[in-house]
C-alpha cells in the first residue's frame, strides 16, 4: 500500500541497506528523490538516499574516501562527514565536524578518512556535520559487528535486513549559507502551511517491510538519523529486548515502545513468536504528520507466508514503555568521581536560551559560530588556553585524565534537546524524568535527552582519557545550526599527536580558495 505525505517532517523508515565496508568510496552527487512522494533534490550517497549500509568487524580499520561531486549550486557543495560515536582516539583530525576538526571537503575533491574501530562494536551511522547539510540526505547507518558478542545466544539473525533508520523528510530542500552558518528552517509553523498541500495532489510512495520467519529471534538495530523530531516506535502485537543502547552492550530490557531521539541507536531483539500475518510498524513523532491514516509514519512487519497485504492489527498502549533509569551497562562500570552531586575534578552548568532578537541558540550567554580556522588547526598552530582559542567563549579547556560533569536543565526554549558528545561515551547519572542520581549503574551513552520540565537537570560524568577537540551540541541539526554547542578543547598539550594526514593539511588551502558561488 502507498502512503501518503499530508505535511512536511513526517516520518520516513528505511531497510534493507546495500553495504559497503570497511574499505570503500562514498560520492556525493545531486539528484531527484522522492521518499515521501514529492521529488525534490537531494544530496545522494552512491545514488541513494539515505546512504548505503557500512559494515565492519570489531577490530577493523576504516579506510572510506568520499568523493565530492555535487553540482547544485542552490545546496551546499562542500561537505564534511561524521562517523557518530567513533571516539577517534589520536585520531581528531578523522571526526569530520566542519570548522572544529576540519575544513570542509571542497567541491570536485576527495578526502580519505581511515580510523579504526579499536574495542567499538554496535550500532552507529554516519551524516554530514557542515550546516544542515544531512537534513537533504547525507546520511545513512554503520554497524560494526563484534564475532565473541555477549548476546549471540539471545538472537538468530543480525544483518544488513535488520538494520531500521528513521528519518524526518522536508518536502522542501533547506537553505542556508555557510560561513557563518544560518538557515531557512524546514518548521511546519513558519515554512509551510495546509495552503502548501491544498491544491496539489497527494503523491505516493512504497512503505517499507521488515520481513521475519515465524520462530527465529532477529537483533533489529534501530538508528535515529532524524534531524528534529524525535519518535516513539512500536510494532503491532509485539515486544523488544533491549541488548545494546549508542555501542554499549546493556542488561536485556523487555519493553514494548522505544522513544528515540535526534542521533540515538537501539539494538533490540523481536522474537517473530506471534501467528503468520502482517503487523504495523508505528512511529509518532513530537512534530511532523502525526496518526497513521493512508499508512503516514508506518512500516509493516510481515511474516513469511502471510499475503502481501496492509495489516489490520491495532495499535494497543504501551504498558512497558522504555524509561532510561530502567537501563544499565551489561559489564558493572563503576561512575568515574565520588557518588555525590558535584563529586568529580571539573563541573560545569550549562544554561541554555534563545535570543529572541538574533534567534541564536546560547550556552551560558555565548551562541556558537563556526571560526573560519578550525579548533584543531588553532591548536597545532600554538594556541593552548581558551582565551586564545575561537570562536571565543564557546571553546572550554580540559585537563587530561580528569573526571567532567556536566548538568544541562531541561524545559528550556526548544526543548527537548538531545546533547551529542563526541569523541566520548558519558553515564547518564541524572536522567530526563527523574530527580534521582544514580552513582552505581547508570547507562553509559552519548546522546542524552535534557527533558521538556523545567525541573529536569540532566546530568552526565565522563573521563578526558581522549586528547582533541570534542563538540558537544544539540543533535537537532536546526538547533546546532543556531548555536546550540560548545566544544572541549581535552588535553590541549598532547593534541598535536594527533595523527592527521597531508591530505588534511590540504583541506583548509584549498576550501580558503573557493568563490562563494563554490562553497
Amino acid at each position: 500500500m502507498p502512503f501518503s505525505l499530508l505535511f512536511v517532517a513526517t516520518c520516513l523508515i528505511s531497510t534493507s541497506f546495500a553495504s559497503i565496508g570497511p574499505s570503500g568510496d562514498l560520492t556525493l552527487t545531486n539528484g531527484d528523490v522522492a521518499p515521501d512522494g514529492f521529488t525534490r533534490q537531494a544530496v545522494l550517497v552512491n545514488g541513494q538516499v539515505p546512504g548505503p549500509l557500512i559494515t565492519a568487524n570489531k577490530g577493523d580499520e576504516f579506510s572510506l574516501n568520499v568523493i565530492d561531486q555535487l553540482t547544485n549550486e542552490t545546496m551546499l557543495l562542500s561537505t564534511s562527514i561524521h562517523w557518530h560515536g567513533f571516539f577517534q582516539p589520536n585520531n581528531s583530525w578523522a571526526d569530520g565536524v566542519a570548522f572544529v576538526t576540519q575544513c570542509p571537503i571542497a567541491v570536485n575533491n576527495s578526502f580519505l578518512y581511515t580510523f579504526p574501530t579499536n574495542d567499538q562494536a554496535g550500532t552507529y551511522w554516519y551524516h554530514s556535520h557542515l550546516s544542515t547539510q544531512y537534513c537533504d540526505g547525507l546520511r545513512g547507518p554503520l554497524v560494526v559487528y563484534d564475532p565473541a558478542d555477549p548476546h549471540a545466544d539471545l538472537y538468530d539473525v543480525d544483518d544488513e535486513t535488520t538494520v531500521i533508520t528513521l528519518a524526518d523528510w522536508c518536502k522542501k530542500k533547506i537553505n542556508i549559507t555557510v560561513p557563518p552558518l544560518h538557515l531557512a528552517t524546514c518548521r511546519l509553523s513558519s515554512q509551510h502551511s495546509l495552503t502548501d498541500w491544498v491544491a496539489m495532489p497527494v503523491p505516493t510512495s512504497q512503505l517499507a517491510v521488515v520481513s521475519v520467519t515465524q520462530g527465529q529471534r532477529y537483533r533489529m538495530r534501530l538508528i535515529s538519523m532524524s534531524c528534529d523530531p524525535n519518535f516513539v516506535f512500536t510494532i503491532d502485537g509485539h515486544d523488544f529486548t533491549i541488548i545494546e543502547v549508542d555501542g554499549v552492550n546493556t542488561q536485556p530490557l523487555v519493553v514494548d515502545s522505544i522513544q528515540i531521539y535526534a542521533g540515538q541507536r537501539y539494538s533490540f531483539v523481536l522474537n517473530a513468536n506471534q501467528t503468520v500475518d502482517n503487523y504495523w510498524i508505528r512511529t509518532v513523532a513530537n512534530g511532523g504528520t502525526s496518526g497513521f491514516d493512508n499508512g503516514i509514519n508506518s512500516a509493516i512487519l510481515r511474516y513469511v507466508g502471510a499475503d502481501e497485504v496492509d495489516p489490520t492489527t491495532n495499535q494497543t498502549t504501551a504498558t512497558a514503555a522504555l524509561v532510561e533509569t530502567d537501563l544499565h551497562p551489561l559489564v558493572a562500570t563503576a561512575v568515574p568521581g565520588t557518588a555525590e552531586v558535584g563529586g568529580a575534578d571539573v563541573v560545569m552548568n550549562l544554561a541554555i536560551s534563545l535570543d529572541f532578537t538574533t534567534f541564536q541558540f546560547e550556552i551560558n550567554g555565548v551562541p556558537f559560530t563556526s571560526p573560519t580556522v578550525p579548533v584543531l588547526l588553532q591548536i597545532l598552530s600554538g594556541a593552548q588556553t581558551a582565551a586564545d582559542l575561537l570562536p571565543s567563549g564557546s571553546v572550554f579547556t580540559l585537563p587530561a585524565n580528569s573526571v567532567v560533569e556536566l548538568s544541562i536543565p531541561g524545559g528550556t526554549a526548544g526543548a527537548p534537546h538531545p546533547f551529542h558528545l563526541h569523541g566520548h561515551n558519558f553515564f547518564v547519572i541524572r536522567s530526563a524524568g527523574n530527580d534521582t542520581y544514580n552513582f552505581d549503574n547508570p547507562i553509559i551513552r552519548d546522546v542524552v535527552s535534557t527533558g521538556t520540565s523545567t525541573s529536569d537537570n540532566t546530568t552526565i560524568r565522563f573521563v578526558t582519557d581522549n586528547a582533541g577537540p570534542w563538540i558537544l551540541h544539540c543533535h537537532i541539526d536546526f538547533h546546532l545550526n543556531l548555536g546550540l554547542a560548545i566544544v572541549f578543547a581535552e588535553d590541549t598539550p598532547t593534541i598535536a599527536n594527533s595523527m592527521q594526514t597531508t591530505q588534511w593539511d590540504d583541506l583548509c588551502p584549498t576550501y580558503d580558495a573557493l568563490s562563494s558561488d563554490e562553497l
